[in-house]
Order: structure tokens, then C-alpha cells, then sequence
């Protein structure tokens, strides 16, 4: 399988084995360099960045890989995707090489400019997926039903996180209740001490990937109404990355217990 996906997707499956390599170097920078931005190293954010994008990089191999025909579509989805998030990389880096941070900077004009770039990019590709999902709707998918429903999903639940990294994007923060930075989780940096809108976008982002195994797994074991259960386990995935949304805009941590009265509140909601 992997050594089809290199002859059929080469561009993904290699451009996504570079961002590996440059996890590793970023890691290894993280190592000797301690400067700091919003108390977190400099090279945590961009190493997170690179070990998403490599696997997103590596799924939407699969994704195209399993479409019958439609060359061109597939060729303008891979490649474009390539570009905006090599793009985006290259941002990110420079950003924390100049020792300040990417996200919702607009603290200078150059700042605002690098910022507005990286939107742009991340609208292109978000609007790659969703020719992706017309094509998943579309063409034919050389792959059970179970899967293809798995996959249909997946990009659905991608798409609503990608609304909702928009919705942080318009409000130049992440946090709720508290400001950026601060005590956090490790590595993730996830807000221990506010609502953190990053933990539903991680979610719903990586149903891209959830989803469609949880599929393949149904078909692997050959369980009755694979279909059925797919859509079952999309349907309570979307009710967790809702939850997680929710949960963050009322300012509380991932980790909070809530009172009964606000878990009242989030259920009526």
C-alpha cells in the first residue's frame, strides 16, 4: 500500500516525509535554544505544526489515491495543498526565528501581513477539501461503503473545525476567559486554566483521519451494518467536538469538572 501511494501520490507522500525530517531538526533546535514566547519555546508551535501537516499531507494521499480517474481534480487538490501548507510552514518558522508569535499578530504592519498570508493560504486549502468532498460525492471510490461514508464524514467534521479555526481567527485569539499563553498543558499548551478553542479544532481536524479508520476497522472485522455504525461513531464525534467547542466558549479548561448547573446550561444549548 504505501509503496502505491508513492508511485500513485509521490508530491504528498514525499513533501510529507519533509515536514517529518523538519520535526526532527525543529526538535532538536528546541533543544539547545530556550527562548521563550508566550512561556512556551519558540519551536514547540512550528514542531506541532510540521507533525500535523505530515499526517495530513499523508491522509490526503489516501483520500486521492482511492478516487477513480479525475486526474487533474486530484493533481490541482495534492499539489495546491502542498503549496499553501509549505507556505504556511515557511511563515510559522520565520515568525518564531524572529522570536514573536504567528497567530493573531497584528502588532505590526509586517506582522498583520504575515498573518493575513497564512489566513488565505489556510482558506485555499480549505477550499480544496471542499472539492475533495464533491469529488467523494461525485466520482467513484474504489472502496466499501462503510469507508467511503467514513471518509465523506471526515471531511464534513475537517470542514466545521476549519469554521471554527476562522471563528479564532476573528476573534486574533484562541483562549476564553483568560489570555493567550499561559499554564498549559504539555506540548499542546492547551489552557489549563481558561476555555481553549484550539481543543475542538484539533478534534474535528483529525476526524479526517478517525472517522475513515474507525470504518476500515468495521470492514476489517467484518461487522454487520458497517455503514450504520460509521455513521453512529461521526454522529457522537461531532456531539464530542461540539461538546469541546461549547465547553471552551464558556471559559472552562479541558480538564474542569463542570457544575451541574453549567452542564445543564451546555446540554440545553
Amino acid at each position: 500500500m504505501i509503496k502505491e501511494l508513492f508511485n500513485k501520490q509521490r508530491p504528498l507522500m514525499v513533501i510529507g516525509f519533509t515536514f517529518v525530517l523538519l520535526f526532527v531538526a525543529l526538535m532538536i533546535a528546541s533543544l539547545f535554544d530556550s527562548t521563550e514566547i508566550t512561556g512556551v519555546n519558540r519551536w514547540i508551535k512550528p514542531m506541532k505544526f510540521a507533525s500535523s501537516i505530515a499526517l495530513y499531507l499523508w491522509t490526503l494521499a489516501i483520500y486521492l489515491y482511492f478516487i477513480s480517474g479525475r486526474e487533474l481534480a486530484k493533481n490541482i487538490i495534492g499539489r495546491g495543498a502542498i503549496a499553501m501548507l509549505v507556505g504556511e510552514i515557511i511563515l510559522i518558522v520565520m515568525q518564531a526565528a524572529r522570536g514573536t508569535i504567528s497567530h493573531f499578530n497584528t502588532a505590526t504592519l509586517f506582522d498583520s501581513l504575515v498573518f493575513y498570508a497564512m489566513g488565505l493560504m489556510i482558506l485555499a486549502n480549505t477550499f480544496l477539501i471542499i472539492y475533495l468532498l464533491i469529488l467523494y460525492f461525485r466520482a467513484r471510490v474504489d472502496l466499501p461503503k462503510a469507508i467511503v461514508w467514513g471518509m465523506r464524514y471526515g471531511i464534513i467534521l475537517f470542514l466545521l473545525a476549519s469554521v471554527e479555526g476562522g471563528l479564532m481567527s476573528a476573534m486574533l485569539r484562541h483562549s476564553v476567559g483568560v489570555a493567550d499563553g499561559g499554564a498549559g498543558l504539555p506540548f499542546v499548551n492547551w489552557s489549563t486554566k481558561g476555555g481553549d478553542l484550539r481543543v475542538a479544532h484539533f478534534i474535528g481536524m483529525h476526524a479526517f483521519q478517525a472517522i475513515p479508520f474507525f470504518a476500515y476497522t468495521m470492514e476489517k472485522y467484518n461487522v454487520k451494518s458497517a455503514t450504520f455504525w460509521t455513521t453512529v461513531f461521526a454522529a457522537v464525534y461531532f456531539v464530542f467536538f461540539t461538546f469541546l467547542f461549547v465547553q471552551a466558549m464558556f471559559g472552562k479548561p479541558l480538564l474542569q469538572v463542570f457544575r451541574n448547573s453549567n452542564l445543564v446550561e451546555i446540554c440545553f444549548l
